[in-house]
């Protein structure tokens, strides 16, 4: 008997292993009805276990909207600040099955304060169901969802018209609400869309069809999930499979691990490591403890290759025969999470597939109209804001536009400092600027230059509020450097404004921009074997990391003029505090625009402890030691 009953439990874990899951996620405008429609299912598909059921009869008690009635949400609103709010606040994952399926769907927040959360549950769907409260249509967050649900390159919708019991099931509504979202979304290139009127609460037409809607001839909800094929659009024969660790437990054997993103491998496949290019063959594919013959997408392989081939994580193995893109320049289609606003210069992580580059937005080409899409002109995104730029990665990295695989051409971008995600975005092309550029070998190189010059080439970064004396400092360390017969150049903040810079105004976005230039020239003059001294107020601790990274390790140190400000107010030598005080000066840094202090600079200098001629010669110690 127990025989029969570990055959049946193995049987039906194997039955369970070939099922089809499909992933989707519910979304749309505040209030629309999401948490219940997922509480519904549920409970109509008998997916609730005893004491789930039991939990929410006492929960609805206490967070229930739906008086003696049970509140279907609650199984979805899980914080008790959604519960209390009786609002979605982050995604929530719910797996169930059927005979035919497993699922897992994603309920995301309908505020628009957390459309960050709702991208997030897209970037993973097969399928979104868009709801629409049947009394108030189709509203600008609805729009905003499934403009973002198009941008994650979701094929599949379907438009739930909710509510319908609190407009009298009538059809005419639901027609009206059909065709406005239809051409709203035609530019959008779903692949289907299927209206379904219905009511979560009362579980019309959500597992079965309801008489209360004659007039509809179209499945119900859960009849359309089981039978609805999303794989056409992914679909392709090309392998890929970015290498997440390459497994050596013994110098007998080395593995490339990963995830199979598309297409399918067999033993002796030819295969190709990008970004290298080197070509080799399959030799064995291990799944679990065994090896197999055959592995497809989505599952998790270790590779043996005939070859010892150099590669790591973050590089690509691909068919031979047809393998993906590299280049280090790309138009995408971002969106903005994060609440500061996004700076075109200033530099972030990206995390692309398997691999972390820096990354640079270096233009916006304009953003769109959460209604309309209409293209405008933006100098930045803030949040919430879909916009089409142009990046550079700091290496070449493996892609394919978005629209042919999601792995690689899909990415987020994170903060450096902060380490916060602040946007997701989708690669559309490389530029062709990309392709026509490359770096020229030059045999006279920076080692030559500064061996001539008998001196190490360095960029020594000052950086302090306005009137801190980091100028007046500079320059005298500059004229004892010259003494010493060292060769330097002097770049100031003021100077360079009436030239390089001039274009530049004082705005967050220009003050970026600013010292990327300025940075840039000084990696130049690095180059040119020479010590170079930057003296610009910089406020941004972002930015002086980015002009940090530009440099070898030991090329740049950064000098903290720390002076107070009620000190650079008194000696205000320009009058620039007193206009910005009356209002008359913008941006002007310790008034309406902060100063980011330093942490760890190379060297602190008190601008109020000892005179410049002091701090100079504490300055010139230092570089002794490192000269």
């Amino acid at each position: 008997m127990e025989s029969d009953h570990v055959k049946e439990s193995i049987a039906l874990i194997e039955a369970e292993s070939h099922k089809e899951t499909l992933r989707f996620i519910t979304c749309g405008s505040v209030d629309d009805g999401k948490s219940t429609l997922i509480g519904r299912l549920l409970f109509e598909s008998k997916n609730i276990f005893d004491d789930q059921l039991t939990s929410l009869e006492s929960d609805s008690r206490h967070y229930g909207t739906q008086g003696e009635k049970i509140d279907l949400a609650l199984l979805v609103d899980g914080l008790q600040a959604e519960r209390e709010q009786g609002i979605t606040i982050d995604v929530a994952y719910r797996f169930f099955a059927t005979d035919r399926r497993r699922y897992i769907v994603a309920d995301t927040p309908g505020h628009e304060q957390y459309t960050r959360n709702m991208a997030t549950g897209a970037s993973t769907a097969d399928l979104a169901v868009i709801l629409v409260d049947a009394r108030k249509g189709v509203l600008v967050q609805t729009r905003r969802h499934s403009r973002i649900v198009a941008m994650m390159g979701i094929g599949h919708i379907v438009l739930a018209v909710n509510k319908m019991d609190l407009v009298g099931f009538d059809e005419q509504v639901f027609s009206a609400i059909e065709e406005d979202f239809r051409k709203f979304s035609e530019d959008f290139a779903f692949h289907a869309i299927q209206a379904i009127p219905l009511s979560g609460l009362e579980g019309d037409n959500v597992l079965f069809t309801s008489n209360q809607t004659p007039w509809y001839s179209g499945p119900s909800l859960m009849e359309y999930l089981e039978h609805v094929d999303v794989r056409e659009a992914s679909s392709r024969s090309a392998f890929r499979m970015p290498l997440q660790w390459i497994n050596r437990p013994n110098l007998d054997f080395r593995g490339y691990c990963g995830r199979i993103a598309e297409g399918e491998i067999r033993p002796g496949d030819a295969l190709r490591v990008l970004p290298s290019g080197v070509q080799t063959r399959v030799k064995s594919i291990i799944r679990g403890f065994g090896e197999v013959g055959h592995a497809y997408q989505g599952q998790s392989v270790t590779l043996t290759l005939m070859d010892e081939v150099d590669a790591s994580r973050g590089d690509v193995v691909a068919a031979a025969d047809d393998p993906p893109q590299s280049a280090d320049q790309f138009e995408a289609r971002l969106l903005w999470m994060a609440d500061h606003a996004m700076t075109p210069g200033r530099h972030y992580l990206m995390k692309h597939a398997c691999r972390e580059v820096t990354v640079t937005i270096t233009k916006i080409k304009y953003r769109e109209d959460a209604n309309t899409g209409a293209h405008l002109a933006a100098e930045t995104l803030a949040l919430n804001e879909i916009g089409t730029v142009n990046l550079s990665t700091s290496a070449p990295i493996v892609f394919e536009p978005y629209r042919v695989n999601r792995l690689l051409g899909g990415f987020i971008l994170i903060d450096k400092l902060s380490f916060e995600t602040v946007g997701a975005g989708m690669i559309n092309f490389a530029l062709r600027r990309a392709q026509n550029i490359h770096w020229q070998a030059l045999e006279v190189n920076k080692a030559a230059r500064s061996a001539i010059k008998h001196q190490k080439p360095l960029c020594l970064w000052f950086t302090g509020l306005s009137g801190s004396g980091k100028s007046a400092i500079a320059n005298i360390v500059e004229k004892q450097l010259y003494a010493e017969g060292r060769h330097t150049s002097l770049l100031d903040g003021d100077n360079i404004r009436h030239g390089l810079n001039r274009d530049l105004g004082f705005t967050e976005a220009d003050r970026v921009e600013n010292i990327r230039r300025i940075a840039e020239v000084a990696k130049l003059m690095v180059g040119a074997g020479l010590i170079v001294l930057v003296s610009f107020i910089s406020p941004f601790k972002s930015d002086r990391e980015m002009a940090r990274s530009l440099f070898d390790k030991g090329e740049f140190v950064e000098i903290f003029v720390d002076t107070p400000l009620d000190d650079c107010e008194k000696r205000d030598v320009k009058g620039l505090y007193a206009k910005a005080r009356r209002g008359e000066l913008k941006n002007f840094t310790g008034i309406d625009s902060p100063y980011e202090a330093p942490l760890t600079p190379e060297i602190y200098v008190s601008g109020t402890m000892a005179s410049p001629e002091e701090e100079a010669s504490l300055i010139m110690n230092y570089l002794a030691t490192i000269q």
